[in-house]
């Protein structure tokens, strides 16, 4: 005889983001059975079965726990909170404040770089030493941290939590979506550094290494290259895209790097001085960070210029005129928006950088860089703990200054141009769950990384060693006996090295030119909306004179200090790019900061509020089933009232859902 008992356990009628689920508290009833586990025991043979299990058709209530209240109005929080953001975004007007500050740091910084630039350079170059000397372990470690914290994030039980509602779908194709998520976040950098920074550590390795111009130094040229180029950069991105991007589509704060710490510092604390503290760096960092790069973008189309012999030698002039052109391009771009002219031209970039890699990988040593591909990539991943862990305590002065000229650079580079990125890229991933977030912006770009590097540096090694054996300079300019790397034309004397006609070679370098061009614009257009954005309230759609505003002043940022520097323009970039780096120093603790404020938040997700109350109410069943039962074996089975609470009542079968799965707690009986 089967003897039946039913335990019922009271739960939220469905809790979906968009839902209103939590109107009021959820109570026991005994003639709803929200959620049943019937249990069904036998006895053994001989046995009466009222000495084993409760009386047929029994119900027992399960107990209220302080955990389950606890989680349900953590969810009725979290809903409450959700529709506050909302209404207190309606309105985004310009924030006076915070736009007339940084304008007016803005015009006293230009003004001092040009009727001062030597004491700028003085100056941001003392500041510089000091953050790299005192605080570059923090970015040593902090960069390394933020790595594991967004796979941590990846793969653990937040992966599956969208940046969004649910069930909203992803505002871009994926491949317009990493094109325009690289070409903002270094596609420039790639231009100006894929052959000049593996050929530099070839000739140079880092201190305490390898012998410079030697096969192990094409090993660690490789490793350090990847290094600075792939995991570490687009960690600190994603730190910021994923916080930006939870806050502002899952719970509809204001797109504003303050407002990611809401549940950390409250409302009033990121919406008063600290707050705006915090996006007038973000400001700063971007608007600077972008200028010193229009800069040296102009320098690198200027060195194509010089190398196809379409002018003499470069002068200010001519380079403020092509930042005036790259300016209108990039201006142009911005106010027509994420998904007309930034998408358009972020993905007709990747489609000429393909074409460029591929000329050079067919026209240079294809077989040497198809090997030399995978073994730098284990070479990286066997070097990773060391050079992740690298700092002056091991080594000499040496290794202090090539630490404070490259890795901690970096580093330091990376985190002052992640309030913009990571906002763009926030922008852009709407929809998305956090672990493809992750893998799209971890992994993919540091794919397409290793394999530029791989082409251009693997080229420029073979043409550099080929130089030697016969005595030649090759890529290198050696002055004084001392070799040293034009990295301003590294990528153009490249392409005048590769075996091709001459009408071929001065077409691939026009190329190259253009890749620069777009390159730069695809991620400037994203800069003056993120400047936009952040100077007014958090707005997705800033108004088109404040696009045009910020973006006509990074160009002039950029212009007038190209024409302070004179006959040294570089020189007058570097100051502006050693005072962004420096001012990083304070946004590497609002990272970290950062970091808490998203875990908390996603604690309280409404997704794994609903995953810790399921848990709960399991645990309390089982619990329950095996105290009512004494041991024996009992099933688990669901059950709800179909016309109140299921989203389909002619499809449900009888109100039961998920069979049942029995559960051993104790020795095996027959069941009859």
């Amino acid at each position: 005889m089967a003897i039946n008992s039913e335990i019922s356990s009271p739960k939220p009628n469905g809790l979906p983001v968009d839902s209103d689920p939590l109107e009021a508290p959820v109570r026991p009833n005994p003639d709803v059975k929200d959620s049943t586990v019937p249990a069904a025991g036998a006895a053994a043979a001989g046995t009466p079965p009222a000495e084993t299990a409760p009386a047929e058709s029994e119900t027992a209530i399960l107990p209220e726990t302080e955990e389950y209240e606890q989680i349900l109005e953590e969810l009725r929080q979290s809903k409450t909170e959700q529709a506050v953001s909302e209404r207190r975004n309606r309105k985004l007007i310009l924030d006076k404040t915070t736009f007339g500050i940084t304008g007016v740091l803005a015009l006293a910084f230009v003004v001092w770089g040009f009727v001062g630039k030597e004491s700028l350079s003085t100056t941001s170059t003392a500041a510089l030493d000091w953050v790299m000397e005192y605080t570059g372990w923090l970015f040593m470690v902090l960069a390394s941290l933020f790595v594991v914290f967004v796979l941590w994030l990846a793969l653990g039980k937040f992966g599956n939590i969208p940046l969004g509602k649910d069930g909203e779908k992803p505002e871009f194709r994926t491949v317009s979506w990493v094109s325009m998520m690289f070409a903002a976040g270094m596609g420039i950098g790639l231009m100006f550094y894929g052959v000049a920074e593996p050929l530099y550590h070839f000739i140079t390795p880092p201190p305490g290494t390898v012998d410079g111009r030697t096969p192990d130094a094409i090993q660690t040229a490789m490793a350090t290259s990847i290094f600075h180029w792939t995991l570490h950069p687009w960690a600190m991105y994603a730190v910021v895209g994923i916080a930006m991007a939870y806050g502002t589509y899952r719970l509809g704060r204001k797109q504003l790097i303050s407002a990611a710490f809401t549940s950390l510092f409250g409302i009033r604390t990121v919406e008063g001085p600290v707050g705006k503290f915090i996006n007038i760096l973000a400001i700063f960092a971007t608007l600077f960070g972008t200028a010193a790069s229009l800069g040296l973008g102009a320098l690198q189309i200027g060195s194509g210029l010089t190398s196809n012999g379409y002018v003499g030698e470069i002068g200010t002039p001519v380079l403020v005129a092509i930042v005036a052109i790259l300016t209108a391009c990039f201006v142009a771009s911005a106010v027509s928006g994420i998904s007309r002219g930034i998408q358009w031209l972020s993905n007709t970039n990747m489609v000429l950088a393909v074409i460029l890699a591929l000329i050079v990988f067919i026209a240079g040593p294809t077989l040497f860089i198809l090997n030399l591909i995978p073994s730098a990539v284990g070479d990286y991943a066997r070097d990773l703990a060391e050079m992740s862990s690298r700092t002056e305590a091991v080594g000499d002065e040496a290794l202090r200054t090539w630490m404070s000229g490259w890795t901690i650079f970096y580093w330091a580079w990376w985190i002052s141009w992640t309030p913009f990125v990571g906002m763009f890229i926030a922008r852009i991933s709407r929809g998305r769950t956090i672990r493809q977030f992750v893998t799209g912006v971890l992994l993919v770009p540091s794919i397409v990384s290793v394999i530029w590097f791989g082409i251009f540096g693997g080229t420029a090694f073979k043409i550099q060693q080929d130089a030697d054996k016969a005595n030649l300079p090759g890529l290198m300019t050696v002055t004084d006996g001392t070799a040293s790397i034009d990295f301003d034309g590294a990528l153009f004397n490249l392409v005048k090295n590769l075996p091709l006609p001459a009408w071929l070679i001065a077409a691939v370098v026009v190329l190259a030119m253009v890749l620069v061009a777009i390159f730069f614009i695809t991620g400037a257009d994203s800069a003056s909306l993120v400047m936009s954005s952040l100077s007014s309230n958090g707005s997705s759609e800033p108004k088109r004179g404040l696009v045009i505003f910020w973006g006509t002043l990074t160009g002039a940022v950029a212009a007038v200090m190209l024409l302070a520097g004179g006959d040294e323009p570089s020189e007058a970039l570097s100051g502006l790019q050693r005072i962004t780096i420096v001012a990083a120093l304070p946004f590497v603790v609002v990272m970290l900061l950062l970091c808490f404020a998203l875990a908390k938040d996603l604690r309280r997700d409404p997704l794994s509020l609903r995953r810790r109350l399921a848990t709960s109410v399991v645990e309390r069943a089982i619990r329950t089933g095996v105290e009512q039962h004494r041991g024996v074996q009992f099933d688990l089975v669901t059950k709800h009232e179909c016309a109140e609470t299921c989203p389909d009542p002619e499809s449900c079968s009888g109100g039961s859902s998920g069979g049942s799965s029995a559960v051993s707690s104790g020795p095996e009986t027959d069941r009859k």
